[in-house]
């Protein structure tokens, strides 16, 4: 009895004490964000036809559509141009902040309003990456995914150096200025009912607010350290709470798919993968696929592999090894989709998902390639760039609701 205590209790301190995975959490904020970002940038010649206010899906159909699935859409609250071109620039410049890790929890936020903006605007656009990323967006405003691989994590680190070294850091002043101007806009909006097809985002968005000034003003005022303490813990199990749920939804994909494609009987004679290599949606190198469907026994290994692996998955987490072997399985079939069928976006967000059951040691270990990297290309520049610090040297768990 008392061993199972000890467990339990070491069990709670380590989940309140600390916010766990901070490379696996770096790792998917960077990659959703990046995939995000790359859509974007890669549509934008063709943003008017996808989510324009005169697209093909009109703007009635789609103010009828949201009146009726309650669904959040910041491109329906006006029909002018100029709205939406500045939506569409926002949802950039989120992706982009996020991607860099800077003011992580406000552009984790931003992030957020972009993907579903975008995306509830015409939902018609977009194919099952689009399904992932919807979801993940939601999931990553609860993660503290900026401890590592961010310039909030640098930021936080050579503060900590400068008081260490009893030299005095100058308090924030760009995350109350941004609290103050977002608090202005999210008050605007619901005074004038921009909000009035649901109530869990609105919610969601005054809930991060609200906190967001909460902590910077219990680290500003507070004279004792419990305070902080206590908004630490809540955070850590936030966190924590809502890695395991991006665990849990890549293995009901993963699942869901693998028990679905048991039922179809393409699947289960083993010819489910040679037809959408013919298609021509789908053959941006028509060759390669003939290449790849000439072996009706290739097609067959690949089809029950497929079915397999994904089926599998769920079940192997707890062995570490057979663990790894199947993530690199699904990462290298999702590169592989990404050049055959020409679907990279939908693969980028597949792998990213995927990247979270990766090892901290691998992490680590890609962390400092990139370091080392990044080092010697600077070094190149002007020859005077100090060593890259290492993925080691910085403070996982310290950095906190930054705004």
């Amino acid at each position: 009895m008392n061993r199972v205590s000890l467990t339990l209790s070491r069990g709670i301190a380590r989940v309140t004490g600390s916010a766990l995975g901070p490379y696996q959490s770096a790792v998917i904020r960077i990659g959703f964000a990046g995939t995000w970002l790359l859509f974007l940038l890669r549509e934008f010649p063709h943003r008017q036809e996808l989510y324009g206010p005169a697209g093909p899906w009109a703007w009635d159909l789609a103010k009828r559509l949201t009146d009726d699935n309650h669904a959040f859409t910041a491109l329906l609250w006006s029909r002018g141009q100029l709205w939406f071109e500045c939506c569409y620039a926002l949802a950039v410049l989120a992706s982009a902040l996020l991607l860099l890790g800077w003011r992580t929890r406000t552009a984790s936020v931003l992030f957020m309003l972009g993907v579903l903006s975008l995306q509830n605007r015409s939902v018609f656009m977009g194919d099952g990456g689009d399904n992932v990323l919807h979801l993940m967006a939601l999931y990553l405003v609860f993660t503290r995914c900026a401890q590592v691989w961010s310039l909030d994590a640098l930021r936080t680190s050579r503060a900590e150096e400068s008081r260490a070294r009893g030299v005095r850091v100058p308090g924030d002043r760009v995350g109350p200025v941004l609290w103050t101007v977002l608090g202005l806009a999210l008050g605007t909006a619901t005074l004038t009912g921009r909000f009035d097809n649901g109530w869990l985002v609105p919610a969601l968005l005054w809930t991060v607010w609200t906190v967001l000034g909460l902590w910077w003003a219990v680290g500003r005022w507070a004279k004792s350290p419990e305070p902080r303490i206590l908004l630490d813990v809540v955070a850590n199990v936030v966190h924590n709470t809502a890695l395991v749920v991006i665990m849990a939804e890549a293995c009901l994909i993963y699942a869901t798919a693998g028990w679905y494609k048991i039922q179809g009987s393409r699947w289960q004679d083993g010819t489910a993968v040679y037809y959408p290599l013919h298609l021509d949606y789908f053959s941006p190198w028509p060759g390669l696929a003939d290449l790849m469907s000439a072996s009706g026994t290739i097609m067959m290994l690949v089809a029950y592999g497929t079915v397999m692996v994904q089926v599998a998955f769920p079940f192997t987490l707890f062995n570490r090894r057979v663990k790894n072997v199947l993530l690199v399985l699904m990462m290298t079939e999702h590169a592989v989709i990404a050049v055959v069928l020409g679907l990279p976006f939908f693969s980028l967000a597949m792998i990213t998902a995927d990247a979270v059951f990766l090892p901290t040691s691998f992490l680590r270990r890609l962390g400092a390639l990139a370091a080392r990297a990044r080092g010697r290309l600077l070094r190149r520049g002007d020859g005077t760039v100090p060593p890259p610090r290492s993925p080691e040297q910085s403070t996982p768990g310290r950095v906190g609701f930054t705004a």
